[in-house]
């Protein structure tokens, strides 16, 4: 089983990592789109990424350096809600290494990340619609990331995937992957239903921790996951999407 995660807009870029960076499959990729996007304006990098000024000048910066700018492991950079509940830090060495091997993290850069592959400080969504001769960067990366994943399905063996990468992400694998490959997507609900952003992406977090601490390796051992309260809801789940609710 792989777990799919999306990447986050807060970086970490101070604390030293414990582990050294690999190298990233799509590295070249990567660069080639961020020179590309060297070229944009900060105005334009505002408009397309509705972010602020000051935003748009560090990226512009960030795009700019791009090719001198130190590379991180992509688990130890990526610093928002998702990362807050997958707590890498705190893993031991036997957990990182199987996340490396059943975790990956979808990328507007990068297309698709192990969690210790390098990767250099950027923004760049990939729900953006701006990519090299594409309309929208989905459409530039094409089959590339769904064969990678597949590929990857095929060498990890079990061909499940577990998705916990949020709706914009997912578009670039979804009705890419092989027709055998089981897909389950995973709703995180409050105790009465709720839906809670907020919780729901510390839940994905905390799941493919769960995943990496437990060696988790067929999708039926991940309905123990039990962290932060959450017990599966089987009433409530069916064989592509399962949901799990939080204890009051």
């Amino acid at each position: 089983m792989i777990a799919v995660l999306s990447p986050a807009k807060t970086l970490d870029l101070e604390t030293p990592p414990p582990f050294p960076a690999t190298r990233a499959r799509f590295a070249a990729e990567a660069a080639t789109l961020a020179h590309a996007a060297s070229h944009l304006t900060q105005k334009k990098l505002a408009e397309l990424m509705k972010i602020s000024p000051a935003l748009a000048k560090l990226n512009a910066d960030r795009f700019r350096d791009f090719d001198t700018a130190a590379e991180r492991p992509a688990l130890y950079t990526f610093a928002g809600d998702v990362y807050t509940g997958f707590e890498a830090k705190t893993l031991d060495e036997a957990a990182v290494r199987f996340a490396q091997d059943h975790v990956r993290l979808l990328s507007g850069l990068y297309g698709m990340l192990r969690p210790l592959d390098g990767m250099r400080p950027y923004r760049l969504e990939m729900g953006t619609r701006w990519a090299p001769r594409k309309k929208k960067l989905t459409d530039w990366w094409g089959d590339r990331v769904a064969t990678a994943l597949s590929e990857d399905l095929a060498a990890e063996g079990s061909g499940a995937v577990l998705n916990l990468a949020s709706q914009e992400y997912w578009e670039v694998v979804a009705d890419r992957l092989p027709a055998d490959v089981h897909v389950i997507a995973v709703d995180f609900r409050e105790a009465d239903g709720r839906f809670v952003s907020f919780h729901a992406k510390k839940a994905r977090g905390m799941m493919a921790r769960y995943l990496a601490e437990h060696h988790v390796t067929e999708l039926d051992g991940m309905k123990a996951f039990d962290t932060a309260g959450y017990r599966f809801a089987a009433d409530q789940s069916d064989d592509s999407r399962w949901t799990f609710e939080r204890a009051a």
